[in-house]
């Protein structure tokens, strides 16, 4: 039987969004899970483990980190790694060159955090007292904040915990430096964690996150269009509908095995279901936006609209909210009328009430 866009829909969804099992083999079955600071009506990162993890609360990944084999870091973008993969990225060096001075100063502060175990970014303000600068919005901010995240990111420091949302800071061990065959070996890796995570990946799909990997090692740039070649080279890859898509050389895409299930489910825009939108609009037909940062005049789907999956069908969004401890969902759908189904609103309702126990709204 010939592959289909239907099939290749089936195998996205199923592959992703498996059964839910422990906060850590999650991410570990994920690789990687993108973090994002709004909360509408929580963080993506919790939105995105609710779904496979079992019993997941809102916020229970940032209480457990401390515990956990994770590090907060750059990857395609910012989120939450498990060490073995953010082993594979450094030593890392960052495109912005520091000056002698700015070296002096880092190393001051990583020795003023070594003598402590943690800081919070407010003790090195309060000690160092490096005054204000310009951040990357035209802002201000303390320019103690702006030294550790380049100091977080160089891979001087990482993340111990958080405190109400703020990064609290640990001295990291020196990586030690790589050979070239080690970083083609370390790319390659990368590369298969970016597309287990997504697959299957339209062509153009995978040269953009590939793109984005200069995110986490921006220090072998030029070893990354060799690196996607190779895999390019070593990936299954089928043509549909005049799309070469790609993924895991031991997986079949058109196998009976990826079933959807009868949940709806409402999605963060980050989940790897929904976060290619060039994957999305070819499996749904449907341009889906993330508007947070578009002015509200001209948004057309709201501030967080969270995609609704019925099946393996995206038959509308969500954008939800809290007020006075009760959930305020606004439904939308795309053919203007929720599905003709009675199982569709049983459904419906079963994951409004999921996400009002995930938001510890109810028991």
């Amino acid at each position: 039987m010939p592959l289909t866009l239907d099939h290749l829909r089936r195998y996205a969804i199923s592959r992703s969004l498996f059964k839910p099992t422990t906060l850590m083999r999650a991410i570990e079955k994920l690789g990687f899970v993108q973090a994002d600071p709004i909360r509408a009506p929580a963080r993506a990162q919790d939105l995105t483990l609710r779904h496979r993890v079992t019993g997941y609360r809102a916020g229970e990944l940032e209480r457990r980190y401390p515990r956990l084999s994770l590090e907060e870091d750059f990857f395609v973008n910012y989120g939450f790694l498990p060490r073995t993969h953010h082993a594979l990225m450094h030593p890392r060096s960052a495109r912005q060159e520091w000056t002698p001075a700015r070296w002096k100063q880092a190393q001051a502060v990583r020795e003023f955090i070594a003598a402590r175990g943690s800081v919070h970014p407010r003790e090195v303000d309060a000690y160092f007292a490096h005054g204000k600068t310009t951040n990357w919005f035209g802002g201000s901010s303390n320019a103690s904040t702006q030294l550790l995240d380049g100091m977080h990111y160089r891979g001087l420091l990482r993340v111990a915990r958080r405190d109400g949302g703020t990064r609290v800071y640990a001295v990291r061990e020196d990586a030690v430096p790589v050979d070239k065959a080690d970083i083609d070996r370390r790319l390659d890796a990368l590369i298969d964690l970016i597309v287990s995570k997504y697959a299957p990946l339209p062509d153009a799909s995978l040269g953009q996150l590939a793109s984005y990997l200069g995110n986490g090692v921006p220090q072998w740039n030029a070893a990354r269009k060799p690196a996607l070649i190779r895999a390019r080279q070593r990936l299954q890859r089928a043509r549909v509908d005049g799309v070469d898509w790609f993924w895991p050389a031991e997986e079949r895409a058109e196998s009976r095995r990826w079933k959807h299930d009868e949940n709806v489910r409402l999605l963060t825009p980050f989940d790897p279901v929904v976060w290619d939108r060039r994957r999305f609009q070819l499996f749904w037909g449907w341009a889906y936006r993330f508007e947070a940062y578009t002015p509200a005049p001209k948004r057309k789907l709201g501030y967080y609209a969270l995609p609704l999956l019925w099946r393996d069908r995206v038959v509308g969004w969500g954008n939800l909210s809290v007020s006075e401890g009760t959930l305020r969902p606004q439904l939308h759908y795309v053919d203007d009328h929720p599905p003709q189904e009675a199982a569709f609103d049983h459904e419906l309702e079963a994951e409004l009430g999921r996400m009002r126990v995930f938001l510890g709204l109810e028991e």
